[in-house]
């Protein structure tokens, strides 16, 4: 008899490498890997390309009819690639400092929440799914068989940022990283639609001290538990 598929909802502040674990989750279990952080960021790409100010909602819920998102899987690479209306914007939403400036206000937006928490809950339907985010244990998927809700010290994720962009060829400073971190957490976690918070049954992972195979290791004990007690 095959094995019961489960979801697992990862929640978090922004750079705790929520998409990191959950991409290494979901490729050991054969699940898909959903990232809605990237959602949001095509959200926002596409108003900033537009020139569709955020700060007037009516107008945004009247370009949302006009935005497909869509996820393709690169096998040579082995990545995730985000497709905004056909076009592969992987590298810009990551890099584009514009986008990272925005992605919170216009995460805070009612009418792009839902627009986007129906899709999200429309991908999880046939379960086998590790989706990270901001609301997904709390909203997304309330009854998710597994909720981890990831932090680490500020400190700690604007570094991780910061080598992350440089990586990248982002030319940027460690207070610029902090401050935007410290805006980003202060929105996502006082807006009144779906605000960041950890889940009453969800598992709190702090990984300030914990490299990425530790973090994996711990969350896979966690998964083999969770199984062993039949979810």
């Amino acid at each position: 008899m095959p094995e019961s598929k489960i979801i697992i909802a990862i929640d978090g502040y922004s750079s705790c490498g929520k998409s990191t674990l959950a991409k290494q989750l979901a490729k050991q279990l054969g699940y898909r890997f959903i990232d809605t952080g990237a959602m949001y960021r095509a959200v926002a790409l596409y108003l900033l390309k537009n020139q569709i100010d955020i700060h007037h909602p009516e107008m945004v819920a009247e370009a949302l009819p006009f935005i497909k998102i869509d996820f393709s899987y690169n096998a040579d690479t082995q990545t995730q690639q985000t497709l905004l209306n056909g076009e592969n914007v992987e590298q810009e939403i990551r890099i584009n400092p514009r986008v990272a400036s925005v992605v919170s206000d216009v995460s805070a937006i009612s009418e792009v929440r839902r627009f986007l928490v129906k899709q999200q809950q429309e991908l999880g339907k046939e379960k086998g799914i590790v989706m990270d985010g901001r609301d997904i244990g709390t909203v997304v998927f309330p009854d998710a068989e597994l909720k981890i809700f990831v932090t680490a010290q500020p400190t700690v994720r604007a570094q991780r940022r910061l080598d992350e962009l440089k990586a990248k060829g982002q030319q940027t400073t460690a207070e610029e990283v902090l401050a935007n971190l410290e805006k980003r957490d202060r929105i996502d976690s006082t807006r009144a639609d779906s605000p960041l918070k950890k889940a009453a049954d969800a598992i709190e992972l702090d990984n300030t001290h914990l490299n990425r195979q530790e973090q994996f290791d711990l969350v896979m004990t966690w998964i083999k538990q969770l199984k062993q007690t039949g979810n």
